[in-house]
């Protein structure tokens, strides 16, 4: 399985009004320098991949090229429950804690 495959994999793992980080999801693959790796994974994502679900460290929606798209990722996080303070995610209420049992 490549990083991209394996990214993927665990990105579907986060349900709906949770919310991991880019080296959050580094690190749980073993590689806990590679954030931007993560991002550039989620980058050329399949369609229903929840790519929402991962934020940047400070809970803050990241740009993906185009504007459209950080406006899109916050509409679906808001759709699931999640919470915005001053445009970042809650993280202390929205952060998916389950880590046990993953790769």
């Amino acid at each position: 399985m490549t990083f991209r495959e394996a990214v993927w994999q665990l990105v579907r793992r986060i349900p709906r009004g949770r919310v991991a980080t880019y080296g959050q999801i580094a690190a749980l693959l073993g590689r806990p320098r590679a954030a931007r790796a993560v991002g550039g994974a989620l980058r050329g994502c399949p369609a229903n991949l929840p790519w929402h679900r991962v934020v940047n460290a400070q809970g803050a929606v990241s740009f993906r090229g185009r504007m459209s798209s950080m406006l899109t990722q916050r509409i679906r996080l808001e759709a699931e429950g999640v919470v915005f303070r001053r445009g970042r995610v809650v993280l202390r209420a929205h952060a998916w804690r389950r880590w046990r049992g993953l790769p």
